[in-house]
């Protein structure tokens, strides 16, 4: 029996279809890189024209969450597609090159959330996380400090073995670690950024002095119906980098 679903009727009907489709993956009617029924098919499952059904398909699209491919038709986006695998990533060379990292692991721990970060992630105080610390290397050199914090309960298992067989075997990252084996896609993030100074910490772990002029980026990672999944603290050498984003 197909579940009774309430709409807000104040929402244009295409964009009550997406919210419905957004359900529907939300709830894992679909997998990352399955293909979703034709749009035959579900403009007559939500009981709407085709072209509402296409309207609404094409805001997915362009959100990134579903993909259009040539003949064979329309399928979840993952982050294992070569074309997505580093979509989050906002770093550039001064020269305007996109490059991509180089994961190394420096440390994997188990904790529980302070106040600010259980309110990040949506958590009560206390709650149990995976603590992952790593550094980003492009072309060799370290420029990314990354602190990352997990919800142990929403990512069951992971190790530090499981990650690196992952991310280095497979080339992958862990956002595409977070969807092949736990099911959960990244689909958005919210950001904080800042200016700060290199501590004795971070200093050595990017090559720089004590005092040095970082980049400090703040982040938590969503996937359907704004769920956290992942906070994480980067700290950024600028000196051959720049954040790179895109105002619409």
């Amino acid at each position: 029996m197909q579940k009774e679903t309430a709409t807000p009727s104040f929402l244009p009907l295409y964009e009550q279809i997406k919210q419905l489709i957004l359900r529907a993956l939300s709830d894992g009617e679909w997998q990352p890189g399955a293909a979703i029924p034709s749009e035959i098919e579900l403009a007559r499952r939500y009981q709407v024209s085709q072209g509402t059904l296409r309207k609404a398909l094409d805001e997915l699209v362009m959100d990134n969450i579903l993909v259009r491919r040539q003949g064979k038709g329309t399928f979840v986006a993952t982050h294992t597609d070569d074309g997505t695998t580093y979509r989050f990533l906002r770093l550039m060379s001064l020269g305007g090159e996109q490059e991509y990292p180089h994961s190394e692991f420096i440390e994997f721990s188990r904790g529980k959330a302070d106040a600010q970060i259980a309110k990040r992630l949506g958590l009560p105080p206390g709650s149990a996380l995976a603590i992952l610390r790593r550094v980003l290397k492009f072309s060799g050199e370290p420029v990314v400090y990354d602190d990352i914090r997990l919800p142990a309960a929403l990512l069951k298992g992971i190790s530090i073995a499981l990650i690196e067989e992952h991310v280095n075997a497979h080339k992958g990252t862990l956002y595409s670690l977070y969807e092949t084996q736990y099911q959960i896609r990244i689909l958005s993030a919210h950001e904080r950024i800042r200016a700060t100074l290199a501590n004795e910490f971070v200093a050595p772990l990017l090559g720089v002095q004590i005092g040095a002029p970082l980049l400090a980026i703040e982040r938590v990672a969503l996937t359907y119906q704004n769920q956290p999944v992942e906070w994480r603290m980067s700290y950024v050498n600028t000196e051959r980098h720049y954040y790179f984003d895109e105002l619409n």
